[in-house]
């Protein structure tokens, strides 16, 4: 070593002796971002770290590891999601052994009084609500994957922990790479104090980009060009693969794009259309390419176990001999656990034969032991490829060589939508392995109609705004009441980085609102009339306008009215005219389709042999009936046949489709408008002959205005928001009787006290069935069932009712439902955000597992009544309820009817599967 390098090197042992002892147990050498972050930790500050996927971050947060225990106080690392916690838990161990390490993650407990505990932020922020003795000698606190508090379901928990932390405690937050960094970094100044921002934006292992077209794999980039516009260097997309994806276009025609040959109506079948790559195909691509380890993207479940179907059917093997026997041992290590009689039902031998050939799939349907299995094996190289769903993409670290995109479109919960920048790079970002790889690849599939650019555009750009999700609840509120008192609370709340980005948009939308102001001075120079007051002028024309839409409108109602009742006068066998559009004709009702709370839709056929239900929509007038026939007693429109005699009859009638008549009535008898018309033509400025160009400036001194006028209001809404939602929080709650003022203040009740020890997304309506005592006769199954419509979301809407228990279950869920309806009617008077309309769809499932019947019968139930419920879904929802049953037992005590039918349903429910992993 020369002398100045020595030098360097000792001075840094002076200033940081436990960054460099630990430095030393690590097997490779510290980057700068990880030295700088982690001396700010040593020197007492709090750090943020920013930086890209595998460039190790988690560095840092084992740092503050080592820096609790040197010190002699504890070290909490927080994480999103349970599977991440029991990864950083398998870590921690293997580094400081088990003794020193616990683990919390709600159905989870083990060694929760050791120095360093592994939990999820949930956990954390419980436990800073209850005042928890497990704080005590807390010194660090290390948030993983901080750029949760984004997330709109559960973003709000990271501030809250931020928020609430004593002030003692150093925070070491780590991030994916966000383009407000900064901004995210003088919030934590300003909340936690002295806070080291460290932003990263160099990948480890380089990241290369392609696009695999009909089977051949493309580059997307061809080096860089200089952008004209802004003068900077930027990626250049590869102009053989834009020539080759327009050629393919023009060959492919849009009628044979996708899907199977299919012989038109009249003539030949079309030729055969272009299919993208089969999965086995690209498996095989990547594996001659020595590419695999993969991870491939599909945004399905069904899709992802799907494509391991085809590659295990297509005889695809990527493993060998020896790798199977270490697959076989890790498998056995897994699920020894699983009950013998339930390997069947979870397709537990399919899985198998899969993972001993190298294939797997990864989403949140898989029974968490699955899931374990995959990550454990990818890890060690025995899985090559993971057909993934992108929760894969939350944290987990299971980095690949390569990852592929099947498509640029996902299923978000509402509707197919495009993915951001953010996505795909979160996404891409798994592929190179840090000390394996010297590269990375991303490789998206082409279809017709993806054009490189736009891949171009989500490869390439670097703009991901963290935005706060954070608002207050019903849990919050009493909690910080009670904690805080209602004064100070409201101060805490204006420190949430949520009011912290509001108040600087403030600031924004104050510049526009005096750009525009200036400009309606302008305007309202250029509208001056020499005549007159063309203001005034402008709002008659305005006041004219909106009768004469306002008459309009009190017509078409009138008019839908009308109709609306003449359909109601139908009755079966009525001949009518339909008098437009495509089913226009005569038509016999075969029912009048009469609505007890809606409008009427009558099903009828046509004499073109359509058979439908119309509605008001199709009636612009009232309808009539234009004569009657004898229909037979059962009229199936189904049949072809029926509806052929039907038309039949029809035309047989000589009934004549009658001639539409004129409509008479509008806007030229009503006085007011007539009033309005004489005030404009006898208005001064009518007479001007420049009238219509400063008409022209008026109305855009009228938009101008309106928009200037929103922007305040916007203004107004968003200084002290959440503060405002907070207090009407706080009525709603008073109003119930959670919160009660006192001589001292407001106070928190004994129900509100049960309020605060409720966690869930319903969280009032639970706490309102126990105060009201809509389930207090309920026996433990039956109790876990209602309780399930508290949790429960269906994936996708029902396509039919879902089967009850009935009994004691359909009366409570019936109570739970009214106390629902009340609190929604509550809520929408206070101008706050809704609770979730219970679902009661896995109310069956839970209370015949809570009988005690098997994992086959139970899933064998739900598939017969028509929902879609995978082994995985079923032990994740149990596990919910058992969460909330949890919470319910010792929130009213043993001695409660409530109480105790909850800790026997616990035991109920967690049994077999369920339990698996749980203590």
């Amino acid at each position: 070593m020369a002398p100045a390098e020595a030098f360097a090197a000792s001075r840094r042992r002076a200033e940081h002796p436990q960054l460099t002892e630990f430095a030393a147990e690590l097997s490779f050498e510290l980057d700068p971002f990880q030295v700088t972050a982690c001396a700010a930790l040593e020197g007492g500050h709090g750090v943020l770290v920013c930086a890209p996927t595998g460039a190790g971050k988690t560095v840092v947060g084992e740092f503050a590891v080592h820096l609790a225990l040197a010190e002699g106080r504890k070290c909490f690392y927080t994480t999103p999601i349970k599977a991440l916690s029991n990864q950083k838990y398998a870590d921690l161990c293997a580094r400081h052994g088990s003794a020193a390490v616990g683990l919390l993650t709600g159905d989870t407990s083990v060694n929760g009084t050791a120095p360093i505990v592994v939990m999820t932020t949930e956990v954390l922020r419980n436990m800073l609500y209850a005042g928890s003795t497990a704080l005590d000698g807390l010194g660090y606190v290390v948030m993983d994957e901080v750029h949760y508090l984004a997330d709109r379901f559960r973003g709000a928990v990271w501030e809250e922990v931020i928020l609430h932390l004593p002030e003692h405690v150093r925070v070491a937050s780590l991030s994916a790479t966000v383009s407000n960094a900064e901004e995210f970094g003088e919030w934590l100044v300003a909340v936690r104090g002295d806070t080291a921002v460290v932003v990263d934006e160099h990948r480890p292992v380089p990241l290369w980009q392609h696009m695999m077209v009909a089977g051949r794999m493309m580059d997307l980039f061809a080096g860089e060009r200089v952008n004209p516009r802004t003068g900077r260097p930027e990626l250049k997309i590869n102009p053989n693969l834009l020539r080759h994806t327009q050629d393919l276009e023009r060959y492919l025609p849009a009628t044979r794009i996708r899907g199977p040959r299919v012989a038109r109506r009249g003539g030949p079948a079309r030729g055969p259309r272009f299919r993208p790559p089969s999965r086995v195909d690209v498996v095989e691509r990547l594996d001659d390419a020595g590419l695999l380890p993969a991870i491939v993207f599909i945004f399905s479940r069904a899709g992802c176990d799907a494509a391991v179907t085809q590659c295990v059917r297509a005889g695809l093997r990527l493993t060998t001999d020896e790798e199977v026997e270490r697959i076989r041992r890790i498998i056995d290590e897994h699920t020894a656990e699983l009950p013998e009689g339930d390997l069947l039902v979870l397709g537990y031998w399919e899985w198998r034969e899969a993972l001993e050939r190298g294939i797997a799939s990864h989403h949140a349907g898989l029974l968490p032991a699955f899931k374990e299995t995959v990550e454990e094996l990818f890890v060690h190289g025995l899985v090559k490829v993971v057909f993934a769903t992108e929760t894969l993409a939350l944290g987990i670290n299971m980095p690949a060589r390569t990852v592929v995109l099947e498509k640029l479109v996902k299923f978000n919960g509402e509707a197919h939508v495009d993915l951001t920048p953010g996505e795909y790079t979160q996404l891409t970002g798994r592929a190179g392995r840090r000390g394996i790889d010297v590269e990375g690849h991303a490789v998206v599939v082409w279809q017709p109609g993806m054009d490189p650019r736009q891949v171009a555009g989500l490869a390439s750009t670097r703009t991901y705004p963290l935005r706060s999700s954070f608002r207050p609840g019903y849990n919050m509120a009493v909690n910080l009441v009670e904690r805080l008192g209602a004064a100070a609370a409201r101060e805490l709340l204006e420190q949430s980085f949520a009011q912290f980005q509001a108040d600087r948009s403030v600031v924004g939308l104050a510049r526009r609102i005096e750009r525009n102001e200036e400009a309606l001075a302008g305007y309202a120079d250029a509208m001056t009339c020499h005549l007159g007051d063309f203001a005034e002028y402008a709002g008659l024309r305005r006041q004219i306008s909106a009768r004469e839409k306002a008459l309009a409108r009190q017509s078409s109602a009138a008019r839908r009215a009308e109709a609306a009742a003449s359909l109601e006068r139908l009755r079966r066998g009525d001949v009518i005219a339909v008098p437009s559009g495509r089913r226009s004709g005569l038509a016999v009702v075969v029912d009048p389709g009469l609505e007890p709370l809606g409008e009427p839709r009558p099903l009828v056929v046509t004499e073109d042999r359509w058979s439908g239900r119309l509605s008001v929509a199709d009636f612009p007038t009232p309808v009539e009936p234009l004569g009657r026939v004898r229909l037979p007693k059962h009229v199936d429109v189904r049949s072809p046949r029926s509806r052929r005699d039907l038309a039949s009859t029809l035309r047989n009638t000589g009934i004549e489709v009658p001639r539409p008549g004129r409509r008479r009535g509008g806007a030229g008898d009503d006085p007011e408008l007539a009033a309005l018309r004489r005030a404009l033509r006898s208005h001064p400025c009518h007479g001007c002959d420049r009238r219509e160009e400063h008409a022209r400036w008026a109305e855009r001194h009228q938009r101008l205005a309106g928009e200037t006028e929103q922007l305040r209001r916007r203004v107004a809404a968003t200084t002290h928001s959440l503060a405002r939602a907070f207090d009407r929080i706080r009525a709603l709650l008073r109003e119930r009787g959670y919160l009660a003022a006192g001589d001292d203040g407001e106070h928190v009740t004994d129900h509100g006290r049960w309020l605060a020890r409720l966690y869930s997304e319903s969280d009032l309506l639970a706490a309102e069935c126990l105060r009201q005592g809509a389930w207090d006769e309920l026996n433990p199954a039956e109790l876990a069932a209602v309780v399930s419509a508290l949790v429960y979301e269906s994936r996708r809407e029902a396509m039919s009712a879902p089967r009850l228990p009935g009994g004691a279950v359909t009366g409570a869920l019936e109570v739970t439902l009214r106390l629902w309806a009340e609190l929604e009617d509550d809520e929408r008077r206070h101008r706050l955000d809704r609770t979730r309309e219970p679902d009661p769809g896995f109310a069956w499932p839970v209370y015949r597992w809570a009988r005690g019947e098997s994992l086959e019968r139970v899933l064998t139930a739900a598939e017969t009544a028509g929902h879609e419920l995978s082994a995985g879904d079923f032990v994740r929802w149990c596990r919910q309820v058992v969460d909330l049953l949890d919470q319910l037992r010792d929130v009213v005590g043993a001695g409660h009817p409530v109480g105790r039918a909850a800790a026997r349903a616990v035991a109920a429910v967690r049994r077999g599967v369920v339990a698996m992993g749980a203590v």
